[in-house]
Formats: C-alpha cells, structure tokens, sequence
C-alpha cells in the first residue's frame, strides 16, 4: 500500500509546467529565434542549447520563459518534446526514461547535424534535468554534451515528502494515471532499479560540465539536496544562496524564475559571466 501511495505521489514529479495539456505544437520555428534550424552558432557561443522539459510538461509550456530567455542572449535553441505514451495524448515526459534519453540521442544527432556544432549543451528542468544523464552514461551522449544544466533535476530521486497531498488536492484527477501510464514516474523513485543504474558507479563523466540549482522550498523532489551531485565539474547553487527571498518551488523555478535563470546562462557562458542576485529577476 505505501508503494502504491508513493507512486500516485509521483503524479507531480514534475509538474513541469503550469499550462499542462493547453500547449501549442512544441517544435515550430518562432519569432523569438527558438526552434530555428537555420540558425547558426556563433563565436561566443559555439554550441546550441538543448532545452528539456519535465515529467507531465512539454517544450511549449515548460520554456514559455527560458527560451527566449537565453535565445535573447545569442544562443541557437531548441526545445525537445519527448516522452508521449500512446494512452495519455495531453502529457507527455512519461515514457520509460530510458526511452526518452533515446528520443533525446536523435534530436541532438538532428541539432548538430542542422547547426554544423559539434557539441550541445542541455538545459532540463525536473526529469529533465536528470534523463540526460542516461544519455550521456548510456547512449554516448558524454562526448557530444559539454555543459548540462539541472533545474530542480530528480537526480536521485524522490522521497515524495508530502506530494501525495499536493497532488490530491490540486490534480486528483490525474492520479490514477500514475503506475500505469507513466513509466517515468516510476524511474524516479528513489532506488528505483533505473537510478540506480544510472549513479552506479558516480554521479558525473569526465569532460562534461555539470550545474545543479535547487530551491529549499521545492515540495516535489525532496529532499532538495538529492538534487545535488557529486563529482569532478560540478557546480551544485542553492537558489536561495543567491536570493534569499526567492521564493520559487518546483514548478517555479524550471519554467518562471529569472534568478534561476541567469545562473543557467551563466553556466553556459563563463567567460561571460555575472553575479548572480535578486536583481536578475528584472533583467
């Protein structure tokens, strides 16, 4: 039974975004330079950004902000949808981790192929923070990925600390989805057979840069600090380090917050960097 609750639990794993299930087709060229396979890096900034989008999210609804957000800053961007179950049209990220990181594997082979790069970096919130690592352990995406930023990422999983109410409250709805058609919900369990295979061994790869930004106040992959890695190139931020009276959860952090949003660029162009505080919640 406690298994059973924990896994309607993960229902919110990641609420990726708060417009779930109204998005607009998520890989369509815009206005705002994202999606634009014509695109083409430049000096400064060498490599496309890979955006990931979490559990239940999509491209769409997950980047409304960080998009045009770091695609303003000069870099090629593109938003990977991924993860739908055949049964569940509206949601997507559900999917088996393992074949999502596939799904993942193909569309930076499709980026780099486009921009002429010769690596990506990565930019996920939620599971989407957490499912590149399989493709970097796994697939080889380790020599093709120099930077990979982490939003919130289930990277050890969750103990779900209070979610199953959360959840009830705001999305009863939906529970019964959970342990039936979404597989990734349970790969983000912790000690789940997928994480475990996954920090088997280390958390990090050689020659991949690695940003985790964690808010103390996140009420779905909790606790916070699993959040965090270990290893050689990592940068580990807890939001409120850099703000202390930022107060963005989970859902707030990956898809709203500016604040988290600077340090991610930040960590995508350090020669170009600049300190991170509450005022870059107006840049």
């Amino acid at each position: 039974m406690r298994k059973r609750r924990s896994l309607r639990a993960l229902f919110t794993l990641l609420l990726a975004a708060p417009f779930v299930a109204l998005a607009a087709p998520a890989q369509a060229a815009s206005s705002s330079g994202v999606n634009d396979f014509s695109c083409r890096p430049s000096a400064d900034h060498p490599r496309p950004v890979v955006l990931v989008h979490g559990t239940f999210g999509n491209a769409w609804d997950n980047w409304l902000v960080g998009a045009p957000y770091i695609a303003s800053r000069g870099f090629c961007v593109f938003e990977l949808d991924y993860g739908q179950e055949p049964n569940v049209p509206l949601f997507h990220g559900l999917a088996p981790v393992a074949q999502s990181a596939q799904q993942l594997s193909d569309y930076v082979n499709q980026v780099l192929s486009a921009t002429g790069a010769t690596q990506v970096d990565i930019v996920g919130h939620s599971q989407g923070g957490m499912m590149p690592r399989y493709y970097l352990k796994f697939l080889g995406g380790a020599a093709k990925v120099h930077t990979l930023v982490g939003l919130a990422p289930s990277n050890h999983g969750t103990t779900l600390d209070g979610i199953e109410t959360l959840a009830a409250n705001y999305y009863p709805g939906a529970l019964s989805l959970v342990g039936t058609a979404c597989p990734a919900c349970a790969d983000q369990v912790v000690g789940s057979p997928l994480l475990q295979s996954l920090n088997a061994g280390g958390d990090t790869l050689p020659g991949v840069h690695y940003t985790v930004i964690a808010s103390r106040y996140d009420e779905v992959v909790t606790p916070y600090q699993s959040q965090f890695l270990s290893g050689t190139n990592v940068h580990n931020v807890l939001l409120q380090d850099l703000c202390i009276t930022d107060l963005s959860e989970h859902v707030a952090i990956g898809t709203a917050d500016k604040i988290a949003l600077h340090e991610a660029v930040n960590a995508l162009d350090p020669l170009h960097a600049s300190p991170t505080d509450c005022w870059a919640a107006f840049s």
